[in-house]
Protein backbone atom coordinates (compact mmCIF):
# COMPACT_ATOMS: atom_id res chain seq x y z
CA UNK A 1 0.00 0.00 0.00
CA UNK A 2 1.22 3.56 -0.84
CA UNK A 3 2.30 6.20 1.80
CA UNK A 4 -0.45 8.91 2.17
CA UNK A 5 0.50 11.71 3.84
CA UNK A 6 -1.95 13.39 7.01
CA UNK A 7 -1.67 16.27 9.22
CA UNK A 8 -2.24 16.15 12.73
CA UNK A 9 -5.05 18.50 13.96
CA UNK A 10 -4.56 21.28 16.70
CA UNK A 11 -5.15 18.32 19.24
CA UNK A 12 -2.84 16.07 18.42
CA UNK A 13 -4.96 13.62 16.43
CA UNK A 14 -4.69 11.87 12.78
CA UNK A 15 -6.68 10.28 10.70
CA UNK A 16 -6.17 6.68 9.33
CA UNK A 17 -7.43 7.40 5.76
CA UNK A 18 -10.56 4.28 5.10
CA UNK A 19 -8.14 2.62 2.71
CA UNK A 20 -5.43 1.66 5.59
CA UNK A 21 -8.56 0.90 7.94
CA UNK A 22 -9.74 -1.67 6.01
CA UNK A 23 -6.76 -3.11 4.72
CA UNK A 24 -5.77 -3.31 8.46
CA UNK A 25 -9.19 -4.56 8.88
CA UNK A 26 -10.22 -1.91 11.88
CA UNK A 27 -13.68 -0.09 12.55
CA UNK A 28 -15.09 2.29 14.46
CA UNK A 29 -14.51 1.59 18.25
CA UNK A 30 -11.86 -0.58 17.93
CA UNK A 31 -8.50 -0.57 20.14
CA UNK A 32 -5.36 -0.29 18.44
CA UNK A 33 -1.71 -0.54 19.92
CA UNK A 34 0.70 2.31 18.92
CA UNK A 35 3.99 1.43 18.68
CA UNK A 36 7.86 3.77 17.85
CA UNK A 37 10.53 1.97 16.02
CA UNK A 38 13.14 3.66 14.78
CA UNK A 39 11.39 6.75 14.34
CA UNK A 40 8.54 5.16 12.52
CA UNK A 41 5.30 5.12 13.91
CA UNK A 42 3.43 1.68 13.92
CA UNK A 43 -0.13 1.03 14.14
CA UNK A 44 -1.34 -2.27 14.71
CA UNK A 45 -5.31 -3.52 15.59
CA UNK A 46 -5.36 -5.16 19.22
CA UNK A 47 -6.78 -8.32 17.12
CA UNK A 48 -3.74 -8.62 15.07
CA UNK A 49 -1.24 -8.74 18.20
CA UNK A 50 -4.15 -10.68 19.53
CA UNK A 51 -3.72 -13.56 16.34
CA UNK A 52 0.18 -12.70 16.34
CA UNK A 53 0.64 -13.68 20.04
CA UNK A 54 -1.83 -17.10 19.69
CA UNK A 55 0.36 -18.06 16.51
CA UNK A 56 3.36 -17.69 18.48
CA UNK A 57 2.29 -20.39 21.59
CA UNK A 58 0.86 -22.66 19.17
CA UNK A 59 4.48 -23.13 18.38
CA UNK A 60 5.14 -24.69 21.62
CA UNK A 61 1.74 -26.08 22.29
CA UNK A 62 1.46 -29.74 21.46
CA UNK A 63 -1.61 -31.11 19.49
CA UNK A 64 -5.09 -30.23 21.11
CA UNK A 65 -3.65 -29.66 24.45
CA UNK A 66 -5.56 -26.63 26.22
CA UNK A 67 -3.64 -23.99 28.03
CA UNK A 68 -6.49 -22.95 29.75
CA UNK A 69 -6.82 -26.78 31.06
CA UNK A 70 -3.25 -27.24 31.82
CA UNK A 71 -3.75 -23.57 33.83
CA UNK A 72 -6.48 -24.51 35.80
CA UNK A 73 -5.24 -27.86 36.85
CA UNK A 74 -2.30 -26.39 38.05
CA UNK A 75 -4.19 -23.79 40.03
CA UNK A 76 -6.09 -26.65 41.41
CA UNK A 77 -3.32 -28.61 42.83
CA UNK A 78 -1.80 -25.54 44.46
CA UNK A 79 -5.50 -25.05 46.24
CA UNK A 80 -5.10 -28.40 47.31
CA UNK A 81 -1.37 -28.05 48.38
CA UNK A 82 -2.50 -24.87 50.39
Amino acid sequence: MQPVRVRLDDEGRLVIPASHRQALGLEPGDEVVISLDDHTLRVTGVRARIAEAQKLVRQFVQGDRSLVDDLLAQRRAEAERE
